[in-house]
Parts: C-alpha cells; structure tokens; sequence
C-alpha cells in the first residue's frame, strides 16, 4: 500500500490544479487560439477598401511625415504616435497615446488607420473597446490590469505543473502498450478517461512550450530573473534623450535615413514618434535572425531635435539571454514559422478546453459509480444482517 502512496497522492494533486485552474486554463487556450489570427479576424470584422496604385510605406516614403500631420491634426493637444510598417500596400495601423499617459501594456491608446497616402484616418478606435482588442485585454491580463497579468503568469506556472503531474499520473508502470492503448468498446468511464489522457499526452509538449511562454510573456520581471539565473543576465535596451528638451522636431525622412545607415541591413517594423520633450525618436527594425517580423528586439533611436543616431541595440550583438528571448514571442503566437505553426498554435489553443470537459467528466462519472458501489454495499450489508 505504502508503494502507491506517492502515486495518489501525485493524482490527487493533478485532481485538484485541474479542477482548481481548468477553466481559466481553457479560457487563455481558446481566447489565444483566436488572438492567433486576430489581425485578420479584425481586418474581416472592419474592412477598409484598399487603396489603388500605392505602394507600401517603407524606409524612405513621404507618407510618416504625412501621416503625422494628419493625426497631429486630430489630435492637437499632443501625445505620442507608433507607426506600425506592415510592408505591405494599404491602410497605414497606428496608435495615439494621449499626453498624460506613459507608454506600456496598459496605457490607454486610440488604435488609428491612416489611408496608404497618410492624408486621411479612415478608422479610430479606443483599444480595448471594439472585439479582437478586448479579447486580447482578456487574454493577458483578464480585463483587470496589473494584477490580472500576474494572474495570468502565475497561474501559467501552475498550468506547467498541472501538465507535469498529467504525465506523472499515466506514466506506466508496466507495459507501455497498454498504456499507450485506447479502448472504444468499453464503459463510458474508461472512455472519457482515454480521450482525456491522449488528448493530453500527444500535446504536453507543445502545451508546455505556449504554456511557458505566456507565463513568460505576462511576467517579465521573472523572466529576466530566471535567464540571468540560467544563462546571464539579459541587455538593457538603452534609454537615451534629445540633446535638448524643446525644438522643431526634424521629418521623420531624415530619423529614418539616419536609422537606415546604422542598421542598413534591417527591416521597418515601428515607428515610434513623441511630441516635444526630450524623448528621441525610436525606430523598431528587424534584424537578420530576428524570428518576429512584427515585434523585433532590436531600436535604433534618434534625436528628434538633430536627427543624430543616439544608441543602436542590435539583438545581433547581443548575449545568450537577449537572444534566447527573441523567440519567446513567436513561440507564443505560432509565427515561427509561419502559416503552418500559426494553424498550430490554434488546434493546440482549443485543447486545454478539450482537457477540462473531458477530466470534469471522467471526474463526474467516476464519482458516480463510486456512490453506485457504495450504493450497492450498503444493501447487501441489510441484506446479511
């Protein structure tokens, strides 16, 4: 009896986390499995008509200076703009931060469409508000902040071991056949039982991996603890300012050709534009090797008052842990390596769903089979006496 102890005891505790945690882990997997194509769910949602005859906006193109007065035009009172450059002709993305708040996951943001030619905004929405942001606000953050993301990121530990215990529960302890085997001809129990630990068994490691990486992504203080412990400690993304604090800000042409030369081999990906202030312009670029097309690791900035390139981070020169988190996010969001892993990402999003009915069921029948037994004893026990 002492022998199987430690085996139900493992059980019990894989019982509990998933009863515990199930349906918060099967609403990331399905909120994550819709965010996978979330551009393009939006784009069909709200469709813009494309533009004829413009070419996508790229390093040298007259639209960001064109595009920045259009919005500064709207929005006079100040604030920060970020360009998105998608590389690809149509509506230009874009998002305005209002003055009084400081640029982070949570700030609020007016997300902008400006047409290809940068003359006109052609949509406008508070992030947050409209279907695909408000279900990414669910996903990382629960819709309740700061203290939802961390939420999110421990509770994406807890799922880890949730998944580890899993393994532990099946792990055979003869043959491996029987183990691996699925009956269909049998009860209901033993059914919901099979489906439930293949379903888990042949996606663990895929689970694992967007597992880790959300928990990763939602915590990123303990993400650059946990690499600085592993590997080293992670670059610091530089954080220079203007040579002066006030001043006639150059075009957006000259901080882009500036940035060009710095990092000549790299591809636009954001455009990031303060309004006054001592903040320099800060330009996003993918860099060869860099696995996210849209959200790179590395920033050119430039004086917004001289056009002078003030730092460069390069991931290409930079250590093992800067590199190894460059593919925390593809990972998490199936871009690795492109339509094929995205389709991926989504089949493996919907199984932690699949996970929870399956285990609640089993967890259900078995209980009630147990009380039949009990049922069953308690009579033949008045039947003797």
């Amino acid at each position: 009896m002492t022998a199987w102890r430690p085996r139900v005891l493992i059980r019990r505790l894989h019982l509990g986390l998933g009863l515990s945690l199930g349906l918060l882990f099967a609403l990331l997997g399905l909120t994550g499995s819709a965010l996978v194509f979330y551009l393009e769910i939006d784009a069909a949602l709200n469709p813009i008509a494309p533009a004829e005859g413009v070419p996508a906006a790229d390093w040298r193109s007259p639209v960001w200076d064109r595009a920045l007065a259009t919005g500064r035009e709207r929005w006079p009172d100040g604030g920060e703009f970020s360009f998105e450059v998608t590389g690809e002709p149509g509506p230009i993305p874009a998002r305005y931060y209002p003055p009084s708040e400081q640029h982070h996951h949570q700030a609020q943001r007016e997300m902008v469409w400006f047409s290809a030619d940068g003359s006109a905004i052609l949509r406008s929405d508070t992030w947050g508000e409209y279907l695909m942001s408000w279900l990414y606000e669910l996903h990382m953050h629960l819709l309740a902040g700061e203290f939802g993301r961390q939420i999110v990121g421990w509770s994406g530990f807890a799922a880890l071991f949730l998944l580890i215990t899993g393994i532990a529960v099946w792990w055979p302890r003869g043959s491996w056949r029987k183990a691996l085997a699925f009956k269909r001809g049998t009860v209901a129990q033993r059914r919901l039982r099979d489906v439930h630990k293949h379903a888990g068994l042949w996606s663990a490691s895929l689970l694992f991996l967007l597992t880790l990486t959300g928990a990763l992504l939602a915590l990123p203080d303990i993400k650059s603890q946990l690499f600085t412990a592993i590997i080293t400690t992670p670059d610091k993304v530089p954080a220079p300012q203007s040579t002066q604090s006030s001043g006639t800000q150059v075009p957006l042409t000259q901080a882009l050709a500036a940035a060009q030369m710095a990092v000549p081999d790299g591809t636009l990906a954001f455009l990031d534009v303060p309004s006054g202030g001592s903040a320099p312009i800060r330009i996003r670029v993918q860099t060869p090797g860099d696995p996210h097309r849209r959200f790179p690791g590395s920033f050119v900035f430039v004086d917004q008052y001289s056009g002078a390139v003030l730092a460069i981070h390069d991931v290409r020169k930079s250590n093992a842990s800067t590199m190894t988190a460059t593919w925390i996010r593809p990972i998490h969001d199936g871009t690795i390596a492109g339509l094929p892993t995205r389709m991926l990402a989504v089949l493996v999003g919907l199984l932690p769903t699949a996970l929870f009915v399956t285990g609640i069921l089993h967890w259900r029948t078995r209980r009630a089979a147990r009380g039949r037994r009990s049922d069953q004893h308690h009579d033949l026990t008045g039947v003797a006496s």
